[in-house]
């Protein structure tokens, strides 16, 4: 079973999480952020994150390894060259490069709305939020979550501690552990960066294998985070990436399910596509009147292909499961991560995900290419 030990425990998120592991290495006022200037790709270099310290093996008996119980729960953030940014690529929507504009030795890029967007300030930043709750078991069956965040965020500020994405995963008791790229740093742009090319989320995950192993205490933990099936969670302009790599990230059934909190704004066709053709996951989308329109031309266009839909969460996350809930005037888009058609919303579906096991075992068949 995914759920872990669901059992409330007397610390609170600031024992567990404490700010000092934080205030080193991340700006604390307004979240500012200090880039380097560098054009030239070859200058980008990933953070190392050195490896724990794990006693020298004696000559005794070999001993499985035992996690220590009282162990807390970690989150940090690691540079990964697999994440979203910096990106040099094409914008596969226009097949012109990304980087459209210049000053000097700046590049830059100017977006839909006219807008231009520097890369050493906003498409420069490669780290990746990681948590494993401290109740995270290896040896049971589990699931990587995958957060993509929406515009104008950043890690620190928004996803740690303002939507709370780490806490919620902890309280919900699954055996669930989080990856949460950062994406175009607090900025109006929902661009997927290394997200928009083939194999880009297989690419993010097998690098991110390592980092968690570590993370959890166990470089041998490696290769169960090698296999085990993702969860892709898309807030706001969070929905290109997860659109992009559900079309080409290349895990095909490894991802089981996913989940956009206000999140249709566009690429309808490739979520209707993964929906028709990966019948072993669910899909949930929960929208307020700003996606209304998009959200209900995605369910018309799923029953023209004879896909059931349910608009209510009052039951259980089954294989094949399609949901979209509306929610009241009132719940504003920017609390909607903490507060949707209720509190907590990724620890909901999580929670109703988990009543499924179906939905957390590593896959074994290959009914979605790999390629996909």
């Amino acid at each position: 079973m995914l759920a872990a030990n669901s059992q409330a425990s007397g610390d609170s998120f600031e024992d567990r999480f404490p700010a000092p592991q934080f205030r080193d290495r991340f700006p604390t006022e307004n979240e500012s952020f200090v880039q380097r200037q560098t054009p030239d790709a070859t200058r980008y270099r990933t953070p190392q994150v050195g490896p724990a310290p794990y006693q020298v093996a004696s000559l005794g008996p070999d001993v499985p390894y035992q996690r220590p119980a009282a162990k807390e729960g970690q989150t940090t953030l690691v540079g990964l060259k697999s994440s979203a940014f910096p990106y040099l690529g094409n914008n596969p929507r226009t097949d012109e490069p990304f980087l459209n504009i210049s000053k000097g030795e700046r590049r830059g890029h100017r977006s839909y709305g006219g807008r231009v967007y520097w890369q050493d300030e906003t498409y420069n930043d490669n780290r990746v939020l990681m948590h494993v709750p401290e109740n995270f078991d290896v040896s049971k069956p589990g699931v990587i979550v995958v957060f993509f965040h929406g515009n104008g965020a950043t890690l620190e500020r928004d996803v740690r501690d303002r939507q709370l994405v780490p806490k919620q995963i902890s309280d919900s008791g699954v055996n669930a552990v989080l990856l949460a790229p950062q994406l175009a740093v607090d900025a109006a742009d929902s661009s997927a960066g290394k997200f928009w090319q083939p194999g880009g989320l297989k690419r993010f995950v097998a690098e991110s294998t390592d980092h968690l192993a570590r993370l959890y205490g166990d470089p041998r933990a490696a290769k169960a985070f090698a296999n085990m099936p993702v969860i892709i969670v898309g807030y706001s302009g969070g929905f290109m990436p997860a659109a992009w790599s559900l079309e080409v990230g290349g895990l095909g059934n490894r991802v089981r399910g996913v989940f956009l909190l206000d999140a249709v704004y566009g690429e309808l066709d490739k979520f209707a596509s993964w929906i028709v053709n990966n019948r072993s996951g669910f899909f949930v989308s929960a929208y307020t009147r700003y996606t209304k329109r998009h959200d209900k031309e995605l369910m018309q266009m799923l029953k023209e292909k004879g896909i059931s839909i349910a608009e209510d969460m009052d039951g259980p996350l089954r294989p094949g499961s399609v949901v979209f809930v509306e929610t009241p005037e009132g719940v504003t888009h920017r609390d909607y991560v903490t507060q949707a058609w209720t509190e907590n919303p990724v620890k909901e579906v999580l929670v109703k995900m988990a009543a499924t096991p179906a939905l957390t075992r590593v896959a074994t068949s290959a009914s979605s290419p790999a390629s996909r």
